[in-house]
């Protein structure tokens, strides 16, 4: 028998990483139930972020040089307005998670200590623990969530499907450890991460491969830019899954990519190793594609000084067996992060009544086609507080109580979509890999099984990626290597996808 929660009055979170976090302590002291699949502080790709947070509040720094590269990184494809308002909001971010309680580093005078990354023009990455930035926030945000009444912490609960009703959700089925349980409520955030595991090599958490996508996409979503996914391109190249990040300071503070023969192969690139994520990403894979390894050598510019600068690196890369003070350390591109994702404005509110979405799985249209380094953490903090607003501002809406939904839940199992979406929808692509792809996943897509999610999401990227007939940003297709004159967003609906799968395939039926 299904157990029916009435949530009424309450918004439910469904995501505890920073975006989710921010969100409810925002919201406090309105109610909240917030959902994590993990205990609240692990496995969440904030917890993970090594670089910081950009903001821009430098003796030489201010909002429009930040914006400007902002846009450059974008590749033409950002909404200015979005981008503006967001960073404008950076410095005061900043404040807010000192004042919460954030350790960021200060040096021996207490001021803030910034860091360099790639495609930044002034140091502007304000950091804890070296390079354990999102362990050192998540850590102290956690806390705090915990120990605020209004918030009610719900661990080792995945939400399975949104209830809607006349394009307006009613509630949220979820699968707990005592069985599926329906909550009735008429607000709810999604704030579920990225997509890397749907990737074979991937820096996210096994468990981020789109649920919160595959969430709004079933319940009638509009999605935006899914093509756009940024590959790191310094990525431990081991065996472990999701793979190390070597993050892109180590980089800004002078590493350099080398081959196994010691060549320097991006010399010649303009911005070489400080390049924007995607011509690095590009460059590390065709030299691997060529038959060289690739490896990131700090050994000239670091040197013995790298354990106490990148701690945590250095931890992973002696479980590894690499010394990274007198070793180059062998890496390769990684599914990283996602541009696209919930098409949202810029009080988070999605083509749902009542479903609002930040962070990662939202598109604001910040980052356009490639997102600069450190403006995830930013966009979470920022637009965490910028949803909890448009939520006290509306407040609750009653509705009719959700239908009672027969549909067995079923687990999550993205393995199958690894491989297709890795050849198909990688740093490179093409027509036939990617209309290959979509024939593979559209019967996934529908077959109600442990597959199914994140077969959606797999297969309208892998849509949306057809579609786009250049190549912008992170999205590179070696049949459409040119850039189009006009730099157009693109949106798309399930059943959008579904349906350019089935003129693929005419064979496929509903």
């Amino acid at each position: 028998m299904l157990d029916i929660r009435d949530a009424a009055g309450a918004c439910i979170v469904i995501g505890g990483g920073l975006a989710g976090l921010t969100t409810a302590l925002a919201l406090a002291p309105q109610p909240v139930i917030l959902f994590n699949k993990a205990p609240l502080g692990y496995e969440a790709s904030s917890a993970l972020a090594q670089g910081g947070v950009a903001a821009s509040i430098g003796f030489d720094d201010d909002v429009s040089l930040h914006l400007a590269d902002t846009l450059e990184a974008g590749d033409g494809l950002c909404d200015e307005t979005v981008a503006k308002r967001i960073l404008a909001a950076a410095p005061a971010a900043i404040e807010e998670l000192i004042r919460l309680g954030a350790p960021f580093d200060r040096d021996d005078e207490g001021k803030l200590l910034l860091g360099l990354e790639a495609a930044h023009s002034r140091r502007r990455i304000v950091h804890a623990g070296g390079d354990s930035s999102g362990r050192e926030i998540m850590r102290v945000l956690s806390q705090l969530a915990r120990e605020t009444p209004s918030i009610t912490v719900i661990e080792r609960i995945a939400a399975r499907r949104l209830i809607v009703e006349d394009n307006a959700v009613t509630g949220v089925l979820a699968n707990t450890h005592c069985g599926p349980v329906l909550f009735a409520c008429d607000r709810v955030v999604i704030a579920t991460g990225g997509i890397g595991g749907l990737y074979q090599y991937g820096t996210n958490p096994a468990g981020s491969f789109g649920q919160g996508l595959a969430l709004a996409a079933k319940a009638g979503a509009i999605m935006a830019d899914l093509e756009f996914v940024q590959f790191h391109p310094t990525a431990l190249d081991g065996k472990s899954f999701p793979l190390k990040l070597i993050s892109e300071t180590v980089r800004g503070e002078g590493a350099i990519l080398v081959d196994e023969t010691g060549d320097r192969f991006m010399a010649d690139v303009q911005g070489a190793e400080l390049a924007p994520r995607d011509v690095v990403a590009r460059a590390v894979w065709r030299h691997m594609a060529a038959g060289h390894r690739v490896f990131l050598d700090a050994r000239d510019a670091v040197g013995d000084d790298f354990p106490r600068r990148f701690p945590a690196i250095t931890g992973f890369c002696r479980e590894a067996g690499i010394d990274p003070a007198t070793q180059p350390i062998p890496i390769r591109p990684a599914a990283h992060y996602h541009m696209g994702g919930i098409a949202v404005d810029l009080a988070g509110r999605t083509s749902v009544e009542g479903l609002w979405a930040c962070g990662e799985a939202a598109c604001t249209g910040l980052h356009g086609a490639n997102r600069l380094a450190s403006n995830s953490l930013l966009e979470a903090a920022v637009c965490g507080r910028f949803v909890a607003e448009s939520i006290s501002a509306k407040g609750s809406t009653p509705r009719r109580k959700p239908a009672v939904v027969a549909t067995p839940l079923v687990g999550s199992d993205p393995a199958p979509v690894r491989a297709i979406l890795s050849s198909a929808a990688g740093v490179l692509r093409d027509a036939e890999g990617l209309a290959d792809a979509a024939r593979a996943l559209h019967p996934l897509a529908l077959a109600e099984e442990a597959t199914s999610d994140a077969a959606v999401v797999g297969l309208m990227i892998v849509i949306a990626a057809l579609r786009r007939e250049e190549s912008r940003g992170a999205h590179a297709r070696t049949d459409f290597p040119g850039k189009a004159r006009a730099a157009q967003r693109s949106t798309l609906r399930f059943d959008d996808a579904l349906e350019a799968a089935r003129e693929l395939a005419p064979e496929l039926v509903a």
